[in-house]
């Protein structure tokens, strides 16, 4: 790899900066000044440094993110902001993206990658990758509902959903409320909604709260967002354990 690529890759500066800090003799490659931006380093094995502070490469990024409400799970947008926006000058970089999306005003679990065939892995229809939500639903969730999403149901504009697991934590009656979580298999447009609204009920507070066996950090505030760690790279990809 070109010595001027690795820097850029690291997020050392454009193309055409890290070419003036290795130019000025900023750069070392295993403690040897290297003033050439075509010299060619291993990324494995040599120790690259910038102004004396080692730079190990890393090809993939994972970042776990809390998504906070009003933001839209996009790199770019014109109008609103988005989740790539709520990243720092230090950890942000032109080829992360989200995993998928929540709707605008859902909050939760988001995984932020570089990495395409992770997200296709995930997103794969095939590969059938749990998604689990709590929700907050006006009208009073029964075990009807449970039974109907079970077996996989119609909504509105005759799509057909895949069976569901609903879960019915807490019922008000008095409120006529209920607190439910809802395990998915696929990710249509507003799924959550459209299917609670199939039955008779809507959503009126919606978070994803797991996606394979990859937990939501509870520790992370809203717009909040930390490195996945290699133990939790695995559970992203491990299927339920049911």
């Amino acid at each position: 790899m070109r010595l001027d690529k690795y820097l850029a890759d690291m997020n050392l500066g454009s193309r055409k900066e890290v070419k003036q800090f290795i130019k000025k003799g900023l750069v070392t490659v295993n403690d040897a000044v290297v003033k050439s931006d075509k010299f060619q380093v291993n990324e494995k094995a040599d120790s690259v440094a910038f102004d004396g502070e080692v730079i190990a490469y890393q090809k993939d990024f994972y970042y776990l993110l809390n998504k906070p409400a009003g933001v839209i799970s996009a790199t770019i947008d014109d109008y609103d902001e988005t989740v790539m926006d709520l990243f720092d000058d230090e950890t942000y970089r032109d080829d992360l993206f989200p995993v998928g999306r929540l709707d605008k005003d859902t909050e939760g679990l988001l995984v932020i990658t570089n990495d395409g065939a992770l997200a296709h892995r995930l997103l794969s229809p095939k590969r059938h990758v749990e998604k689990e939500y709590y929700a907050e639903v006006a009208g009073i969730m029964t075990e009807e509902d449970v039974a109907v999403f079970a077996n996989g149901m119609t909504i509105d504009g005759n799509e057909t959903c895949l069976p569901a697991k609903l879960m019915i934590d807490a019922v008000d009656e008095a409120a006529e409320t209920t607190i439910i979580r809802l395990v998915l298999h696929e990710g249509k447009f507003h799924q959550v909604k459209r299917m609670v609204q199939a039955v008779g009920k809507e959503v009126t507070y919606l978070k994803r709260i797991r996606m394979g066996q990859l937990l939501l950090d509870a520790s992370l505030t809203f717009g909040e967002f930390r490195p996945l760690t290699p133990e939790e790279l695995i559970l992203l990809e491990t299927r339920d354990k049911q």
